[in-house]
């Protein structure tokens, strides 16, 4: 009976909860979103602000991703005086936790023969063709058929075994003819509680949270969440033009809506930077795993008694301050509409007028662009940087938009870029862009327009005001570049020996010879990078134009039709330093292992050698001496000790 009532209350929350699911999914909530804050780690920020009156219930949709960051980050406060009295959302357990709940034992990937001996002993009925067994379901089991000549396995069957009241067993072949009715009620009930609760798991995810909100007349609600959301893009347009006007950078982020509910108006921010975010399942159930103890053979319990309480813990105060609650009320009004930037939110936007309808006049595309405000503030945020989208945005539900966050003027050299380890002798075509706008360029695609056309597209980093990068877009058909290494390689040793000690130093260098070719008809500027070795330096002349973390770039102008050299250099320097008194043939043998030749070594060494054979000859003599000044000492000490014994005496 206990497990009936369980698997009855299991089915009541069940439907309880499809109920709920089948609310209408476009119900209109009373607390429109009004700011959105867009993050790199794939989270937004939702501000929520609405009124309300009286005792009211308000209603927000989720999907279960999104209500695990809601359950970490909700914010409520009702601002004229109210209160929330309540927030509820309709939790589903664990599928494996709800079947734990049935009598059947079966996991929610059963298959037939794992369904029929959950079921073995239920009386059943087989329709078999003509034939009729009834019975209780003995066994179930798979066996592969064979052929009567040869023994080749043809196929696998399953049979389910019944044993019938009259004490007959039968084994029945499962077919797509076979039918197996259930005869007891509470077998068909327990399937199709299964049953149902197998479909329900492929149910639509929502998740609806009510707040219910009491209080008198109509206030002011705000909420406010962090929600799972998908990474907003970056993407730009840089616009060459030819003479001495400036190049134009456009900059546009693709932004999606797929928290399940218009942005109508809304303030919308873009962060570029990722705060740490993570994910943590707490709106679903869990439960705990708890031991099994067996009892004892016998179990005696006795009395027991509890001391009295000591000291209670203190009552923390929860009052909201009013003063901080006028302020927040002030903070989240909606601002006021901003004046509409010329050339943008008409047509497709500014996107249309440069790539769609482009003028006939590159001198009118770039002015046209030219005048375009910018179409987003920025800030920096710590180590983040915001854009604050000037106009309020309304993107739908399920739907993606191309907002503008940037126009501005740039400083963009056109070059060929090449780099010795691409493995390609063609250089390709790029920019050195260097970002004058008052905005952090967040990483992204790139487009060029360049003559009026399409000259390719690239990736970019971000870059920081001021900050100069190197963009390449397409293949330079008109250069050809060749690598090879240079005469002046080798090793080099210098040792000075000076007071007492031996320093030795060793320079290995390296030179690269770069030969490029321009077959244009107009002249090429050649940026060559020339990979860096760890401990290595490169010389200064000629000096790069600048160095990355793993490169070192070269400038190279290569006039029409004619060819350019470079030659880089590299030095590896090391010192050692040596005792000369601890000097012997191990350290010789070491330097020797270097690469210095040992007969020089030696020559060198010569006079260091003969110095030693001198100093151990005079160690030597100087031994004997002190050798002598001790037997002279002996004999003078035992001639005292003779003369004390004789003292006195005729002797």
């Amino acid at each position: 009976m206990r497990i009936r009532l369980a698997v009855t209350s299991l089915i009541v929350l069940a439907v309880a909860g499809a109920a709920a699911q089948q609310r209408p999914a476009n119900e209109a909530s009373p607390v429109p979103v009004r700011r959105v804050i867009l993050y790199k780690s794939g989270v937004g920020y939702f501000e929520h602000l609405g009124s309300v009156t009286g005792n009211a219930d308000v209603a927000i949709q989720f999907t279960t991703a999104q209500l695990n960051d809601v359950l970490q980050s909700l914010t409520t406060i009702d601002l004229d005086g109210g209160s929330i009295a309540n927030i509820s959302y309709n939790s589903i357990a664990p599928i494996e936790q709800r079947l734990s709940a049935l009598r059947l034992p079966l996991a929610a990937d059963a298959d037939r023969l794992q369904f029929y001996n959950a079921l073995r002993g239920a009386r059943v009925e087989v329709h078999a063709g003509t034939t009729v067994t009834s019975g209780r379901i003995l066994a179930v089991e798979q066996r592969n058929r064979t052929a009567a000549a040869g023994g080749t396995t043809v196929e696998a069957v399953t049979e389910l075994t019944v044993a019938s009241d009259d004490g007959a067993v039968r084994t029945i072949e499962l077919t797509s003819s076979t039918s197996v009715h259930f005869l007891d009620r509470d077998v068909r009930d327990d399937v199709a509680s299964y049953l149902g609760i197998v479909a329900s798991s492929r149910g639509e995810d929502v998740r609806r949270m009510t707040l219910s909100a009491s209080g008198t007349g109509t206030r002011r609600l705000f909420v406010s969440y962090i929600s799972e959301v998908p990474i907003w893009k970056s993407t730009y347009r840089l616009v060459l033009p030819d003479g001495a006007v400036k190049p134009v950078l456009q900059g546009w982020a693709i932004v999606d809506n797929t928290i399940g509910q218009d942005w109508a108006n809304v303030e919308l921010s873009l962060v570029a930077g990722a705060p740490q975010s993570f994910v943590q399942q707490i709106s679903q159930p869990y439960y705990a795993r708890r031991p099994v103890v067996p009892l004892p053979q016998t179990v005696q319990l006795r009395p027991q008694t509890h001391g009295a309480t000591l000291t209670t813990s203190g009552a923390a105060s929860d009052a909201l301050d009013a003063v901080s609650r006028d302020a927040l009320a002030q903070k989240m009004a909606p601002a006021p509409p901003a004046e509409r930037m010329a050339g943008l939110g008409r047509g497709g936007g500014a996107a249309g007028g440069v790539v769609g309808g482009m003028p006939e006049a590159a001198g009118s595309m770039m002015e046209a662009i030219r005048v375009v405000d910018a179409a987003a503030t920025g800030q920096e945020l710590g180590d983040l940087f915001e854009y604050k989208l000037k106009q309020p945005v309304t993107i739908r539900k399920n739907e993606s938009a191309l907002v503008p966050i940037l126009n501005a003027e740039v400083e963009a050299e056109r070059i060929s870029i090449w780099s010795r380890g691409a493995g390609s002798g063609r250089p390709l075509r790029g920019v050195w862009l260097t970002n004058t706008s008052a905005l952090t360029l967040d990483g992204g695609s790139f487009t060029v327009i360049d003559a009026n056309a399409f000259a390719g597209e690239g990736l970019v980093e971000s870059m920081k005001p001021g900050e100069k990068r190197l963009m390449s877009y397409g293949a330079d058909l008109a250069v050809l570049v060749k690598a090879v290494p240079g005469d002046g390689s080798g090793h080099v040793t210098k040792m000075v020996a000076k007071d007492g000690v031996l320093t030795v130093s060793q320079e290995d260098r390296a030179t690269w010879k770069y030969t490029a070719r321009n077959e244009d008809t107009v002249a090429r500027t050649l940026v060559i990078e020339h990979p860096l070795r760890t401990g290595w330096s490169v010389g200064t002349d000629p000096a790069p134009a600048e160095t990355s973390a793993n490169a070192a770039r070269y400038r190279l102008n290569l006039p029409s039709k004619q060819e350019g050299t470079l030659t880089v250099t590299e030095r590896h320097a090391g010192d050692t330093v040596y005792r000369l008194a601890d000097f012997n043939d191990r350290t010789i043998a070491v330097l020797v292992r270097g690469g210095i030749n040992e007969a020089a070594l030696r020559r060198a060494l010569q006079p260091l050698t003969d110095k030693r054979a001198e100093l151990a000859a005079a160690d030597a003599r100087l031994s004997a001496i002190n050798g002598q000044i001790t037997e002279i000492g002996k004999d003078q000490e035992r001639v005292r000790e003779n003369m004390k014994a004789l003292r006195g005496s005729a002797e």
